[in-house]
C-alpha cells in the first residue's frame, strides 16, 4: 500500500516550539491592537498610564476652576429640576445631592475669589 505523506512529515524544526509561536503570536495581536484600537498616546504621559479623559495639562488654573464652577452649575441646576419633578421620599436624596454640588460650587467660586491673576 503506498502512502501519500512520508513517513515522518517533513517539518521545519523551528515552527514546533510553542514558546516561539506564542511570542510571535501575541506580537501580531499587539500590533494589529495598536493600530486600530489604539489611540495616539501624548509624549507627557509615561507610558504605562493610559488616560481615558485627559485634561490638558498646558490649562491654567483659573481655565480649569472656572470649568469647573460651570460644570457644578449646571449640575446644580439639573438637580434641583430633578428634585422638583419628584414628590414623595425619592425628594429628598435628590434635595441633599443639589445641595452638595451646591456648596462644591461655593468652594470653587472661593478659590476663584482668591486666586491671584497675573
Amino acid at each position: 500500500m503506498f502512502k501519500a505523506t512520508p513517513n515522518p512529515p517533513e517539518t521545519d524544526p523551528t515552527s514546533n516550539d510553542p514558546e516561539l509561536e506564542s511570542r510571535k503570536t501575541k506580537e501580531a495581536a499587539d500590533r494589529a491592537l495598536d493600530f486600530y484600537l489604539g489611540p495616539e498616546i501624548p509624549k507627557y504621559f509615561p507610558p504605562k498610564a493610559r488616560p481615558i479623559f485627559m485634561v490638558d495639562p498646558t490649562l491654567d488654573d483659573e481655565t480649569l476652576l472656572v470649568e469647573a464652577c460651570e460644570s457644578l452649575s449646571s449640575a446644580n441646576a439639573m438637580a434641583g429640576n430633578i428634585a422638583n419633578s419628584v414628590k414623595g421620599p425619592e425628594r429628598k436624596p435628590l434635595l441633599a445631592l443639589q445641595q452638595l454640588i451646591m456648596l462644591n460650587e461655593l468652594l470653587v467660586n472661593r478659590v476663584l475669589d482668591r486666586l491671584k491673576l497675573p
